[in-house]
């Protein structure tokens, strides 16, 4: 498993620190057709897809920005479209997913699209509209120089080429040349034969067929494929090749050593996207400064979730931390979080089905009653969150002389229990801002209170949730614990 992941888990809950991508490459329209199987055509022997559904997604260099921008970091497209409604139509999608797109219109040039139609998950056909010869000159001319003066804003830059014209070798060149002078990360992701296009980029990532066809040798010579691909590193003036090998994971090549990340044991519907889905992650960690063993490790883990679903369909944040959350025990310190920092914990959780569970106090002086408290409230979900009274809320709802123990160390000393999944602090006098963000599925309180009087109780049930009334530890509390501390001993 990957080691470090307590950095990793840091850089995806903060959107990768903003790091920003730039994508160049073939844009495409990906549509699907969903339906059902039933009977055989009369009219020729071909089944017939009775259609329920229709749906729509960003492919080829649009689906690598896409997984850029659902793993929550910032990304840019750059590339062609046709003057058609499938362009506009792409454009739409890409607006709508916060991708920043530099696309230029084509005219005469339709947007390549691709029409799949499914029987169940089982895709029956497909239809392409493309042209793959080269646009006019000038359009190339206009992309570089929108290229060159935006590229100081990015922390990494992906070649997505799906062979369909936009990725020439003078605009490969041009790209890595521009990004070399600002010391920014360049993958390339190939579709040619030859991969001449791509000398000097930081990484080659081709799949397992790529890699056969570049070297002239058998897919199922594996040994003799990885030792040639190690040779293409000092070739192409690499700093390493990273190639995808379908069930045996990833391998990671440079011209001495080579290491191969296994495949994620996962049940396989699709593995159309998933080299995009490596190579966004890949970028990402580059991006950050991950060392690329971690970086691959992480994109192995992106890409087997890919594989899991049907279509096209980019990995997100959530599901890359869910995969991630089981094999990292939580310091008391990263239990402590901003609203921001929980609310993408939480979606996390709720991705995995985790049911989220709610508590609030000032727990000034811990006792056993709080404990108990704590205790009974993670056995009612999955996840505990408690939010505790800042300092000054606590002196206004209890006197000038409270807190006896800081905002800080409360939160602390409430992070190292281990029915404690989180602690979050809040200026108000009620949580009730953060029950609205956080939408929890139970809240829980103690035996002095009634479901009536719970804050956040109706705002609870709304959505489906509910209060849980837990009961009290008798003739324990921090007032009584303030009180015997300053009774004179006998």
């Amino acid at each position: 498993m990957i080691q470090d992941l307590h950095r990793v888990v840091q850089l995806i809950e903060n959107n990768w620190f903003g790091s920003h991508v730039f994508v160049i490459g073939d844009l495409m329209l990906d549509r699907y057709v969903w339906g059902d199987v039933e009977r055989i055509s009369p009219e020729a022997p071909v089944p017939v897809v009775r259609a329920s559904r229709r749906s729509e997604q960003p492919g080829g260099a649009g689906n690598v920005a896409m997984n850029v921008a659902s793993l929550g970091a910032q990304a840019t497209l750059f590339g062609f479209v046709g003057d058609d409604a499938d362009g506009q139509g792409l454009q739409q999608l890409l607006q709508k997913a916060g991708i920043q797109s530099e696309a230029i219109t084509v005219p005469g040039h339709p947007t390549t699209s691709k029409l799949r139609i499914l029987g169940g998950s089982q895709q029956m056909l497909r239809l392409d509209t493309e042209r793959t010869d080269q646009y006019p000159g000038q359009v190339y001319t206009e992309l570089l120089e929108k290229l060159e003066h935006a590229i100081s804003a990015a922390d990494a830059v992906v070649l997505s080429d799906y062979a369909k014209g936009v990725l020439t070798e003078e605009v490969c060149q041009r790209t890595i040349q521009i990004a070399r002078q600002h010391r920014i990360p360049v993958l390339a992701d190939p579709k040619q034969r030859d991969f001449s296009r791509y000398r000097g980029a930081t990484t080659i990532c081709p799949n397992l067929n790529e890699l056969s066809i570049a070297t002239g040798i058998s897919r199922q010579s594996t040994d003799e494929l990885l030792t040639a691909g190690q040779k293409l590193v000092s070739t192409f003036d690499l700093e390493y090749l990273i190639a995808t090998l379908s069930e045996k994971g990833i391998a990671l090549l440079r011209k001495d050593s080579r290491s191969v990340a296994p495949a994620m044991a996962r049940q396989v519907f699709d593995v159309s996207g998933a080299g995009d889905t490596v190579v966004a992650t890949l970028a990402l960690g580059l991006s950050r400064g991950l060392d690329m063993e971690i970086a691959v490790q992480l994109a192995n883990i992106a890409a087997g979730i890919v594989v899991s679903k049907v279509g096209t369909v980019p990995v997100n944040r959530n599901e890359l931390l869910n995969s991630l959350m089981p094999e990292i025990e939580l310091q008391a310190e990263e239990k402590v979080l901003t609203l921001d920092a929980l609310q993408t914990r939480v979606l996390a959780w709720r991705s995995a089905g985790q049911k989220v569970v709610f508590t609030n106090g000032c727990f000034d002086l811990l006792h056993i009653g709080h404990i108990t408290l704590l205790e009974d409230a993670h056995r009612e979900g999955d996840r505990l969150i408690v939010a505790i009274n800042s300092d000054a809320s606590v002196s206004n709802l209890k006197g000038p002389t409270r807190p006896i123990v800081g905002e800080r160390e409360r939160a602390r000393i409430l992070a190292a229990l281990s029915a404690v999944d989180a602690v979050i602090c809040f200026e108000e006098p009620t949580p009730l801002r953060l029950i609205e963000a956080l939408r929890p599925d139970v809240i829980v309180k103690g035996g002095d209170y009634d479901e009536d009087t719970v804050v956040g109780a109706r705002e609870v049930r709304s959505w489906g949730g509910r209060v849980k009334i837990v009961p009290t530890v008798e003739g324990f509390s921090t007032t009584k614990l303030i009180a015997k501390a300053m009774t004179p001993a006998d």
